[in-house]
Protein backbone atom coordinates (compact mmCIF):
# COMPACT_ATOMS: atom_id res chain seq x y z
CA UNK A 1 0.00 0.00 0.00
CA UNK A 2 2.46 2.14 0.99
CA UNK A 3 4.55 2.41 -2.48
CA UNK A 4 1.41 3.86 -3.94
CA UNK A 5 2.25 7.07 -1.70
CA UNK A 6 3.47 10.28 -3.37
CA UNK A 7 3.44 13.71 -3.22
CA UNK A 8 0.03 14.95 -4.89
CA UNK A 9 0.22 17.63 -7.50
CA UNK A 10 -3.82 17.76 -7.45
CA UNK A 11 -6.07 16.00 -5.17
CA UNK A 12 -9.26 16.72 -8.00
CA UNK A 13 -10.15 13.09 -7.60
CA UNK A 14 -11.07 13.59 -4.25
CA UNK A 15 -13.90 16.14 -5.21
CA UNK A 16 -17.52 16.49 -7.23
CA UNK A 17 -17.68 19.59 -9.09
CA UNK A 18 -21.04 20.26 -9.48
CA UNK A 19 -21.09 23.71 -10.60
CA UNK A 20 -22.62 22.85 -14.00
CA UNK A 21 -26.01 21.07 -12.23
CA UNK A 22 -28.53 22.69 -13.86
CA UNK A 23 -31.17 22.80 -11.00
CA UNK A 24 -32.01 26.75 -9.81
CA UNK A 25 -31.07 28.22 -6.50
CA UNK A 26 -34.06 28.42 -4.59
CA UNK A 27 -35.57 32.23 -4.65
CA UNK A 28 -32.81 32.86 -1.44
CA UNK A 29 -29.87 31.09 -0.32
CA UNK A 30 -31.29 29.66 2.60
CA UNK A 31 -27.85 30.12 4.51
CA UNK A 32 -28.91 31.45 8.17
CA UNK A 33 -25.60 32.92 8.42
CA UNK A 34 -22.01 34.29 6.60
CA UNK A 35 -19.46 33.78 9.35
CA UNK A 36 -16.43 35.87 8.76
CA UNK A 37 -13.21 35.19 10.84
CA UNK A 38 -12.11 38.59 10.59
CA UNK A 39 -7.75 39.62 11.68
CA UNK A 40 -7.51 42.23 8.76
CA UNK A 41 -8.89 45.90 8.59
CA UNK A 42 -12.80 46.95 8.38
CA UNK A 43 -12.22 47.53 4.47
CA UNK A 44 -11.13 43.99 3.59
CA UNK A 45 -14.89 42.99 4.45
CA UNK A 46 -16.75 44.97 1.89
CA UNK A 47 -16.83 42.19 -0.94
CA UNK A 48 -18.66 39.88 2.24
CA UNK A 49 -20.63 42.65 3.58
CA UNK A 50 -21.74 43.56 -0.13
CA UNK A 51 -22.49 39.87 -0.96
CA UNK A 52 -24.51 39.48 2.65
CA UNK A 53 -27.10 42.14 1.76
CA UNK A 54 -27.17 40.93 -1.83
CA UNK A 55 -28.64 37.55 -0.75
CA UNK A 56 -30.36 38.91 2.71
CA UNK A 57 -28.47 36.71 4.85
CA UNK A 58 -27.13 38.28 8.43
CA UNK A 59 -23.10 38.69 8.83
CA UNK A 60 -21.17 36.77 11.61
CA UNK A 61 -18.18 38.92 11.82
CA UNK A 62 -15.41 37.34 14.67
CA UNK A 63 -13.07 40.05 14.93
CA UNK A 64 -9.28 40.42 16.30
CA UNK A 65 -5.89 42.21 15.69
CA UNK A 66 -6.50 44.40 12.89
CA UNK A 67 -10.22 44.11 12.97
CA UNK A 68 -11.77 46.19 15.16
CA UNK A 69 -15.50 45.68 16.08
CA UNK A 70 -16.51 49.75 15.76
CA UNK A 71 -14.87 49.95 13.05
CA UNK A 72 -16.86 47.04 11.55
CA UNK A 73 -20.23 48.33 12.78
CA UNK A 74 -19.75 51.88 11.00
CA UNK A 75 -19.18 49.88 7.43
CA UNK A 76 -22.30 47.19 7.72
CA UNK A 77 -24.16 50.15 8.86
CA UNK A 78 -23.31 52.17 5.54
CA UNK A 79 -24.21 48.92 3.57
CA UNK A 80 -27.88 48.98 2.75
CA UNK A 81 -29.73 45.88 3.42
CA UNK A 82 -26.68 44.36 5.51
CA UNK A 83 -27.25 43.07 8.89
CA UNK A 84 -23.97 41.92 11.63
CA UNK A 85 -23.24 40.12 14.86
CA UNK A 86 -19.95 41.53 15.58
CA UNK A 87 -18.04 39.89 17.51
CA UNK A 88 -14.17 41.47 19.81
CA UNK A 89 -12.41 37.56 20.03
CA UNK A 90 -9.53 38.49 23.01
CA UNK A 91 -6.06 37.32 22.29
CA UNK A 92 -5.47 34.05 23.11
CA UNK A 93 -9.12 33.08 23.67
CA UNK A 94 -9.64 29.81 24.25
CA UNK A 95 -13.41 27.48 23.86
CA UNK A 96 -15.07 27.49 27.86
CA UNK A 97 -14.30 23.17 27.21
CA UNK A 98 -11.06 20.99 27.74
CA UNK A 99 -8.33 22.47 25.17
CA UNK A 100 -8.65 19.99 22.28
CA UNK A 101 -5.21 17.31 22.61
CA UNK A 102 -4.22 18.82 19.23
CA UNK A 103 -3.21 22.03 20.97
CA UNK A 104 -0.18 20.45 22.89
CA UNK A 105 3.35 22.09 23.17
CA UNK A 106 4.64 19.01 21.09
CA UNK A 107 2.81 20.61 18.12
CA UNK A 108 3.11 24.20 19.17
CA UNK A 109 6.76 22.98 18.79
CA UNK A 110 6.57 20.88 15.81
CA UNK A 111 4.22 24.12 14.18
CA UNK A 112 7.57 26.35 14.91
CA UNK A 113 5.04 28.28 17.14
CA UNK A 114 2.34 29.17 15.13
CA UNK A 115 0.42 31.68 16.28
CA UNK A 116 -3.15 32.14 14.82
CA UNK A 117 -7.11 32.13 16.23
CA UNK A 118 -8.71 31.18 12.62
CA UNK A 119 -9.37 27.75 13.93
CA UNK A 120 -10.74 29.27 16.87
CA UNK A 121 -13.02 31.39 14.97
CA UNK A 122 -13.97 29.08 12.79
CA UNK A 123 -15.00 26.20 16.02
CA UNK A 124 -17.19 29.60 17.22
CA UNK A 125 -18.98 29.88 14.52
CA UNK A 126 -19.72 26.10 14.30
CA UNK A 127 -20.71 26.37 17.66
CA UNK A 128 -22.86 29.89 17.69
CA UNK A 129 -24.54 28.06 14.85
CA UNK A 130 -25.71 25.30 16.66
CA UNK A 131 -26.71 27.03 19.91
CA UNK A 132 -28.65 29.28 17.40
CA UNK A 133 -30.39 26.54 16.32
CA UNK A 134 -29.04 27.67 12.62
CA UNK A 135 -29.04 24.63 9.68
CA UNK A 136 -26.79 25.96 7.36
CA UNK A 137 -24.00 28.62 7.52
CA UNK A 138 -21.20 29.68 5.42
CA UNK A 139 -17.25 30.54 6.14
CA UNK A 140 -15.83 33.19 3.83
CA UNK A 141 -12.23 34.56 5.03
CA UNK A 142 -11.16 37.97 5.22
CA UNK A 143 -9.28 37.95 2.23
CA UNK A 144 -11.92 36.57 -0.01
CA UNK A 145 -13.59 38.77 -2.86
CA UNK A 146 -15.67 38.48 -5.82
CA UNK A 147 -18.21 36.02 -5.09
CA UNK A 148 -20.88 34.86 -7.73
CA UNK A 149 -23.99 34.89 -5.23
CA UNK A 150 -25.87 32.45 -8.26
CA UNK A 151 -22.53 30.12 -6.93
CA UNK A 152 -23.13 30.61 -2.95
CA UNK A 153 -26.93 30.42 -3.81
CA UNK A 154 -25.86 26.85 -5.33
CA UNK A 155 -23.79 26.22 -2.62
CA UNK A 156 -26.31 26.71 0.05
CA UNK A 157 -28.73 24.29 -1.96
CA UNK A 158 -25.96 21.47 -2.06
CA UNK A 159 -25.88 21.83 1.36
CA UNK A 160 -29.42 19.87 1.99
CA UNK A 161 -27.55 16.63 0.53
CA UNK A 162 -24.18 17.08 1.99
CA UNK A 163 -22.20 17.69 5.19
CA UNK A 164 -20.04 20.58 3.71
CA UNK A 165 -19.62 22.32 -0.25
CA UNK A 166 -16.58 24.61 -0.95
CA UNK A 167 -15.13 26.74 -3.08
CA UNK A 168 -11.64 26.93 -5.43
CA UNK A 169 -8.95 29.79 -5.52
CA UNK A 170 -7.49 29.93 -8.32
CA UNK A 171 -6.70 33.67 -9.42
CA UNK A 172 -4.10 33.84 -6.89
CA UNK A 173 -3.67 30.15 -5.80
CA UNK A 174 -4.83 28.92 -2.43
CA UNK A 175 -1.62 26.83 -1.84
CA UNK A 176 0.82 26.41 0.62
CA UNK A 177 5.03 27.88 0.61
CA UNK A 178 5.76 24.90 -0.85
CA UNK A 179 3.39 24.20 -3.40
CA UNK A 180 3.99 27.72 -4.21
CA UNK A 181 7.67 27.28 -5.06
CA UNK A 182 6.66 24.03 -7.28
CA UNK A 183 4.54 26.46 -9.01
CA UNK A 184 7.23 28.71 -9.20
CA UNK A 185 9.97 26.05 -10.22
CA UNK A 186 7.50 24.98 -13.30
CA UNK A 187 5.78 21.95 -11.23
CA UNK A 188 1.77 21.24 -12.28
CA UNK A 189 0.23 22.54 -9.13
CA UNK A 190 -3.75 22.14 -8.40
CA UNK A 191 -5.59 24.08 -5.91
CA UNK A 192 -8.06 22.09 -3.48
CA UNK A 193 -10.86 23.67 -1.85
CA UNK A 194 -10.39 25.06 1.58
CA UNK A 195 -12.13 26.46 4.68
CA UNK A 196 -11.65 30.23 3.26
CA UNK A 197 -15.33 29.92 1.21
CA UNK A 198 -16.95 26.43 2.70
CA UNK A 199 -20.34 25.69 3.43
CA UNK A 200 -20.88 23.51 6.42
CA UNK A 201 -24.89 22.01 7.44
CA UNK A 202 -24.88 22.01 11.13
CA UNK A 203 -27.41 19.89 11.35
CA UNK A 204 -25.60 16.79 9.77
CA UNK A 205 -23.82 14.34 12.04
CA UNK A 206 -20.28 13.63 12.97
CA UNK A 207 -19.74 17.41 12.60
CA UNK A 208 -15.95 17.71 13.00
CA UNK A 209 -13.96 20.61 14.60
CA UNK A 210 -10.72 22.94 12.99
CA UNK A 211 -7.95 21.59 14.87
CA UNK A 212 -5.27 24.25 15.69
CA UNK A 213 -2.56 23.66 13.14
CA UNK A 214 -2.22 24.78 9.43
CA UNK A 215 -4.44 22.96 6.96
CA UNK A 216 -7.11 22.90 9.52
CA UNK A 217 -9.53 22.40 6.50
CA UNK A 218 -8.16 19.73 5.33
CA UNK A 219 -8.97 17.59 8.31
CA UNK A 220 -12.16 19.18 8.73
CA UNK A 221 -13.56 17.85 5.88
CA UNK A 222 -11.23 15.16 5.55
CA UNK A 223 -13.73 11.88 5.72
CA UNK A 224 -15.86 13.53 2.67
CA UNK A 225 -12.65 14.18 0.65
CA UNK A 226 -11.86 10.31 2.31
CA UNK A 227 -15.29 9.16 0.54
CA UNK A 228 -14.91 11.06 -2.63
CA UNK A 229 -18.48 13.17 -1.57
CA UNK A 230 -16.76 16.73 -1.02
CA UNK A 231 -18.93 19.21 -3.56
CA UNK A 232 -16.81 22.37 -5.32
CA UNK A 233 -18.73 24.79 -6.80
CA UNK A 234 -17.83 27.46 -8.57
CA UNK A 235 -14.68 29.86 -7.91
CA UNK A 236 -13.92 32.99 -5.29
CA UNK A 237 -10.46 35.51 -5.21
CA UNK A 238 -7.92 35.57 -2.43
CA UNK A 239 -6.46 38.30 -1.83
CA UNK A 240 -2.46 38.44 -3.31
CA UNK A 241 0.30 38.15 -0.86
CA UNK A 242 3.95 36.93 -1.31
CA UNK A 243 4.63 33.61 -0.26
CA UNK A 244 8.10 33.53 0.31
CA UNK A 245 8.78 37.36 2.01
CA UNK A 246 8.98 35.51 5.50
CA UNK A 247 11.03 31.81 5.26
CA UNK A 248 9.21 31.63 8.57
CA UNK A 249 6.07 30.83 7.45
CA UNK A 250 7.06 27.76 5.31
CA UNK A 251 8.49 26.67 9.22
CA UNK A 252 5.20 27.75 10.54
CA UNK A 253 3.19 25.52 7.68
CA UNK A 254 5.80 22.47 7.27
CA UNK A 255 3.79 20.11 9.85
CA UNK A 256 0.02 20.84 9.02
CA UNK A 257 1.09 20.70 5.36
CA UNK A 258 3.07 17.38 5.87
CA UNK A 259 0.18 15.47 8.31
CA UNK A 260 -2.45 17.01 5.78
CA UNK A 261 -0.45 16.10 1.98
CA UNK A 262 0.63 12.77 3.44
CA UNK A 263 -2.96 11.76 5.01
CA UNK A 264 -4.39 13.12 1.76
CA UNK A 265 -1.82 11.11 -0.65
CA UNK A 266 -3.33 7.69 1.65
CA UNK A 267 -6.78 8.43 0.75
CA UNK A 268 -5.97 8.80 -2.93
CA UNK A 269 -3.96 5.30 -2.91
CA UNK A 270 -6.65 3.53 -1.15
CA UNK A 271 -9.99 4.30 -2.95
CA UNK A 272 -11.41 1.01 -2.24
CA UNK A 273 -10.99 1.59 1.83
CA UNK A 274 -13.04 2.61 4.39
CA UNK A 275 -12.36 6.16 6.26
CA UNK A 276 -11.86 3.75 9.59
CA UNK A 277 -9.57 1.41 7.53
CA UNK A 278 -7.33 4.40 6.01
CA UNK A 279 -7.17 5.87 10.03
CA UNK A 280 -5.76 2.80 10.99
CA UNK A 281 -3.42 2.73 8.37
CA UNK A 282 -2.43 6.67 9.36
CA UNK A 283 -1.48 5.23 12.76
CA UNK A 284 1.21 3.40 11.71
CA UNK A 285 4.64 4.92 11.58
CA UNK A 286 5.61 3.26 8.85
CA UNK A 287 3.73 5.07 6.51
CA UNK A 288 4.76 8.49 8.29
CA UNK A 289 7.97 7.33 7.79
CA UNK A 290 8.03 6.23 4.23
CA UNK A 291 5.81 9.51 3.55
CA UNK A 292 8.63 12.01 5.47
CA UNK A 293 11.47 10.59 2.95
CA UNK A 294 8.87 11.27 -0.01
CA UNK A 295 8.30 14.89 1.33
CA UNK A 296 11.95 15.58 1.81
CA UNK A 297 12.61 14.32 -1.94
CA UNK A 298 9.63 16.76 -2.93
CA UNK A 299 11.70 19.69 -1.69
CA UNK A 300 14.89 18.45 -2.76
CA UNK A 301 13.45 18.21 -6.50
CA UNK A 302 12.03 21.41 -6.00
CA UNK A 303 15.02 23.22 -5.05
CA UNK A 304 16.76 21.68 -8.18
CA UNK A 305 14.43 22.67 -10.28
CA UNK A 306 14.71 26.64 -8.74
CA UNK A 307 18.43 26.34 -9.41
CA UNK A 308 17.87 25.20 -12.91
CA UNK A 309 15.17 28.02 -13.54
CA UNK A 310 16.98 30.67 -12.00
CA UNK A 311 19.64 30.53 -15.25
CA UNK A 312 17.33 31.64 -17.83
CA UNK A 313 14.79 34.10 -15.13
CA UNK A 314 14.30 37.61 -15.65
CA UNK A 315 15.43 39.93 -12.74
CA UNK A 316 12.45 39.98 -10.84
CA UNK A 317 11.73 36.02 -11.04
CA UNK A 318 15.61 35.70 -9.85
CA UNK A 319 14.98 37.36 -7.06
CA UNK A 320 11.58 35.61 -5.88
CA UNK A 321 13.65 31.96 -7.02
CA UNK A 322 16.14 32.91 -4.24
CA UNK A 323 13.69 33.92 -1.99
CA UNK A 324 11.53 30.75 -2.58
CA UNK A 325 14.95 28.65 -2.33
CA UNK A 326 15.54 30.28 1.11
CA UNK A 327 11.66 28.98 2.22
CA UNK A 328 12.26 25.54 1.06
CA UNK A 329 15.52 24.89 2.91
CA UNK A 330 13.09 26.27 6.17
CA UNK A 331 10.91 23.58 5.25
CA UNK A 332 13.18 21.13 4.49
CA UNK A 333 14.75 21.44 7.98
CA UNK A 334 11.76 21.91 9.82
CA UNK A 335 10.21 18.53 7.71
CA UNK A 336 13.74 16.42 8.80
CA UNK A 337 13.02 17.38 12.47
CA UNK A 338 9.20 15.89 12.13
CA UNK A 339 9.74 12.24 13.18
CA UNK A 340 6.87 9.27 12.60
CA UNK A 341 6.02 8.98 16.06
CA UNK A 342 5.14 12.78 16.09
CA UNK A 343 2.75 12.47 13.23
CA UNK A 344 0.91 8.96 14.78
CA UNK A 345 0.51 10.87 18.02
CA UNK A 346 -0.95 13.80 16.26
CA UNK A 347 -3.55 11.35 13.90
CA UNK A 348 -4.38 9.41 17.35
CA UNK A 349 -5.45 12.59 19.58
CA UNK A 350 -6.85 14.84 16.41
CA UNK A 351 -9.53 11.16 16.50
CA UNK A 352 -9.99 11.50 20.18
CA UNK A 353 -10.65 15.48 20.06
CA UNK A 354 -12.99 14.34 17.78
CA UNK A 355 -14.91 12.32 20.28
CA UNK A 356 -14.63 15.00 22.77
CA UNK A 357 -15.58 17.39 20.06
CA UNK A 358 -18.74 15.62 19.95
CA UNK A 359 -19.58 15.46 22.94
CA UNK A 360 -19.42 18.86 23.31
CA UNK A 361 -22.06 19.73 20.47
CA UNK A 362 -24.69 17.63 22.11
CA UNK A 363 -25.26 20.03 24.78
CA UNK A 364 -26.46 22.42 22.66
CA UNK A 365 -30.47 20.91 21.52
CA UNK A 366 -32.29 24.15 22.10
CA UNK A 367 -32.07 27.38 20.26
CA UNK A 368 -30.47 30.53 22.78
CA UNK A 369 -30.13 34.06 21.96
CA UNK A 370 -27.11 35.67 20.54
CA UNK A 371 -26.18 37.25 23.72
CA UNK A 372 -26.99 34.01 26.02
CA UNK A 373 -24.82 31.87 23.06
CA UNK A 374 -22.22 34.56 23.37
CA UNK A 375 -22.48 34.25 26.99
CA UNK A 376 -21.88 30.73 27.12
CA UNK A 377 -18.89 31.03 24.74
CA UNK A 378 -17.43 33.42 27.21
CA UNK A 379 -17.13 36.18 24.84
CA UNK A 380 -18.97 39.48 25.94
CA UNK A 381 -18.00 42.60 23.66
CA UNK A 382 -20.38 42.71 20.78
CA UNK A 383 -22.35 44.16 18.67
CA UNK A 384 -25.74 44.02 16.54
CA UNK A 385 -26.26 46.19 13.80
CA UNK A 386 -27.47 46.85 10.36
CA UNK A 387 -28.15 49.43 7.84
CA UNK A 388 -31.00 51.95 9.46
CA UNK A 389 -30.29 50.59 13.18
CA UNK A 390 -31.84 53.21 15.76
CA UNK A 391 -29.10 55.89 16.75
CA UNK A 392 -29.42 54.05 20.07
CA UNK A 393 -27.73 51.16 18.58
CA UNK A 394 -25.30 53.20 16.53
CA UNK A 395 -24.14 54.81 19.67
CA UNK A 396 -23.87 51.48 21.17
CA UNK A 397 -22.02 49.89 18.58
CA UNK A 398 -19.35 52.95 18.84
CA UNK A 399 -17.42 51.31 21.44
CA UNK A 400 -13.99 51.07 23.06
CA UNK A 401 -12.17 47.46 23.22
CA UNK A 402 -13.42 46.96 26.78
CA UNK A 403 -16.56 47.94 25.85
CA UNK A 404 -19.89 45.58 25.73
CA UNK A 405 -22.53 45.79 23.85
CA UNK A 406 -25.62 43.41 23.83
Amino acid sequence: MSRQLKHGQSHASLLRDVSAASAAPAARSGLDAIVVPAARPASALQDVITLSATLSVPLVILCSRQAQVGQVVRRVERTFGARALVVDVPDNYQLPYDAPLTSGPEFKMASAGRSSDLSAKRNIGLLLGRMRGWNKILFVDDDISQFNPWDVERLSGTLDRNPVASMVSRHFPDNSVVCHARRLAGFRQDVFVSGAALGVNLQQPGLSFFADVYNEDWFFFARHAAERSLPRIGEVRQAKYAPFADPGRADREEFGDLLAEGLYALFESTPKWTFKEQLAAASRTSLWREFIEIRLETIEETIAALSHAQLSANPVEYLRMLDAHESLRVAEKRASSITPDLCVDFIQKWQEDELQWEQVLWRYTSELSDRDALAELGLQTWASCGYGVSARIKAQANLQPTGTVG
